[in-house]
């Protein structure tokens, strides 16, 4: 079915980053996931194609684009390709949106066009050792001493935490009886405070061009100028953005599985088995006219969401509805697809591998398929 999403615009905003992943990615890919991350360097470039800096204020060197609808095809795009570019999704659809939201003017003069250029990396951390889904238990702390706040803790699974220059930190910064919501703040940490420490970078099954770092704070003493928004409403912040990062991964997810469909389609129709192409088996054909169907409707889905969202509508309950029937149908494709592939599909010489393993997180950053079926089912009133 036509998609009618997009302006003519963002189409053409299509063929650009589609012309530099050809040009700037695709060559250098290989080495990038041996290496296990993107080079520092990859955030300038995107920075001066424009894209770093769209979301940013013209008068920080942006484009003021609040449209979102930027976003969902640069992350249709590489995901088109095959590719993944570091944490660019963490950091522009994740993080970004927390600073637009609660930036100060003496903020948003300091950090804004370090954002626009790509100079300026971020990440964010909340989850800790003991401390998944559950970010009012968090241990970590910061307690007041005159303009500053003495920082000390701990955080685990944090994407770009490898190249972050500002990581958004949650810390406990007071405590109230009988309420573990309040008393939350967000810090912004700069690289190089003393005692800010980027531990191991966690081994993956997927995904390893996207760093997953430890990171440890002793005594890190955080300027109370780097408090983004008012001291102890942070966990009110942390849900302002959730249904645009669940939509991103939703967006992200169903273009994977799209792509893994146009390879496996490709590939079938090539590959000769018993003296005839693949493709020409019922099964590969009634596998494939499913997963057509199942797309062809989560695209639906996943596109009354992105304009519900652009309108200020989309709901954190319909953000999770499409981040689930999104990501689970990832999974279910890629599988199907690898499938047939055969013994081909498990090798590392077809995107087909790396798709499939990189699917499996979808289902569990941003909130796990069970988080999502708990937010769906209070709903329901259950």
């Amino acid at each position: 079915m036509q998609r009618t999403v997009f302006t003519q615009e963002q189409e053409d905003f299509r063929q650009v980053v589609r012309a530099f992943l050809a040009k700037e990615v695709e060559p250098h890919f290989a080495d990038w996931e041996h290496a296990g991350a993107v080079p520092r360097e990859l955030y300038r470039r995107v920075g001066e194609l424009g894209i770093m800096g769209l979301s940013i204020p013209e008068e920080f060197g942006g484009s003021g684009q609040s449209d979102y609808r930027f976003n969902v095809v640069l992350q249709e795009e590489i995901n088109r390709a095959t590719f993944t570019l570091g944490t660019l999704r963490t950091h522009l659809d994740v993080v970004l949106p927390y600073f637009l939201h609660l930036a100060n003017d003496e903020q948003r003069a300091r950090w804004f066009p370090g954002f626009a250029t790509g100079d300026l990396f971020t990440a964010i951390a909340m989850t800790e050792p003991a401390t998944g889904s559950d970010l009012a238990g968090v241990k970590t702390t910061a307690r007041r001493e005159g303009d500053h706040f003495v920082l000390n803790g701990a955080k685990t699974f944090i994407s770009g935490g490898l190249h972050a220059d500002l990581v958004i930190v949650l810390a406990r910064t007071s405590t109230v009886e009988g309420n573990r919501r309040a008393g939350l703040s967000l810090l912004v940490v700069e690289r190089g405070m003393p005692g800010f420490e980027v531990g191991r970078a966690l081994p993956k099954i997927g995904i390893k061009v996207q760093d997953t770092v430890e990171l440890s704070f002793s005594d890190v003493r955080v300027p109370v100028a780097n408090l983004l928004g008012e001291e102890g409403a942070g966990f009110g912040y942390l849900g302002h953005n959730l249904p645009q990062e669940r939509l991103a991964i939703a967006v992200g997810g169903l273009a994977a599985a799209r792509a893994a469909f146009d390879a496996t389609l490709a590939y079938v129709t090539e590959r000769t088995v018993f003296g005839k192409p693949v493709s020409h088996f019922q099964n590969t054909k009634f596998e494939l006219a499913a997963m057509e169907t199942d797309l062809t409707a989560a695209q639906a889905l996943l596109d009354k969401a992105i304009l519900a969202h652009i309108e200020g509508e989309l709901t954190p309950v319909d953000a999770a509805k499409v981040k689930l029937f999104c990501t689970e149908l990832q999974g279910r494709v890629v599988d199907r697809c690898l499938q047939l592939f055969g013994g081909y599909g498990y090798v590392l010489e077809y995107p087909i591998a790396r798709l499939y393993a990189d699917a499996r997180v979808t289902r569990i950053y941003g909130g796990t398929s069970e988080v999502m079926k708990s937010i769906i089912s209070k709903s329901l009133g259950l």
